[in-house]
């Protein structure tokens, strides 16, 4: 019984550790996301973003974010206080970062843990719209909450066994930042450099 009750701590701790990524990662308002469904096996879990957007607005849970903020003994207004942060982003760049070799390998690396309901293989689509509208949206900013309302399906996936072994390898943000802009080099690597159409042919 002890056990079981840690593993259901584990998993829907787990869970709130998806909020970290948006502004790391990454609108269509008919098709917005209403629901994070966190899946495993069997196991299946929604938290409605509607109710993230009530924490963020009253620092106040409800639902099942409340008892996963109650079960990971997590401050609702520390989680408010995140979901509300935001970071400047010009939309130009953005696009452009997102259409290059890093920026997809980046994309790939998080549609690994979240991606639309029952379409894995949509994953980078629609990371790359959601943080793209949601920063038009945003007139140069993106949040949280900005991402997940620009999200371009009604049900976004969290792969909780992709989630927790993210979090096994990032012991703390710095990490998971860090996880998230360097690893996705690594895949770069030894790969041919990109041709410099500023460069003449010959010197």
């Amino acid at each position: 019984m002890v056990g079981r009750l840690n593993l259901r701590r584990r998993v829907l701790g787990a869970g709130l550790a998806v909020l970290t990524l948006a502004p790391v990662i990454q609108t269509m308002p008919a098709g917005a996301a209403e629901n994070l469904v966190f899946v495993t096996g069997g196991f299946r879990r929604s938290i409605a973003v509607a109710d993230l957007e009530y924490l963020a607005e009253t620092g106040q849970a409800r639902g099942l974010l409340a008892d996963v903020l109650a079960l990971s003994k997590q401050n609702p207004a520390t989680v408010a206080k995140l979901l509300k942060g935001s970071i400047s982003l010009p939309v130009t760049l953005v696009s452009r970062l997102l259409n290059t070799r890093i920026g997809e390998a980046l994309l790939l690396r998080i549609g690994q843990v979240i991606f639309p309901l029952y379409a894995a293989e949509q994953s980078v689509a629609a990371l790359r719209a959601g943080l793209v509208l949601g920063v038009v949206e945003g007139k140069g900013s993106l949040s949280p909450i900005a991402f997940f309302k620009a999200y371009p399906t009604r049900e976004m996936e969290v792969s909780i066994p992709a989630l927790l072994s993210l979090i096994n390898k990032a012991s703390s943000i710095t990490d998971l930042v860090r996880y998230f802009s360097e690893s996705p080099l690594d895949g770069l690597k030894g790969s041919e450099p990109m041709a410099n159409p500023n460069r003449s042919a010959t010197r």
